[in-house]
């Protein structure tokens, strides 16, 4: 559970785009408590109120960096 609490988490809101893609922004941070409840960090809120969670991974280090270019 110690490692849990150091993870730390990315916070976005979902646009929808009139070509059909949605675009993700992200709003801010959120890092587990170590009674498994989150702490949520914005910084700007949501006009349609919906906010994701994820796992916070650097864009270096996600998959389309692994693609050769």
């Amino acid at each position: 559970m110690e490692n849990d609490t150091k993870r730390v988490l990315a916070v976005y809101t979902v646009i929808a785009k009139n070509e059909g893609k949605d675009f993700w922004l992200r709003v801010g941070g959120a890092f587990p408590n170590r009674d498994g409840s989150l702490s949520v960090l914005l910084d700007a809120l949501p006009i349609n109120g919906k906010l994701q969670i994820r796992e916070y991974t650097p864009r270096d280090e996600g998959p389309e960096a692994q693609a050769p270019r």
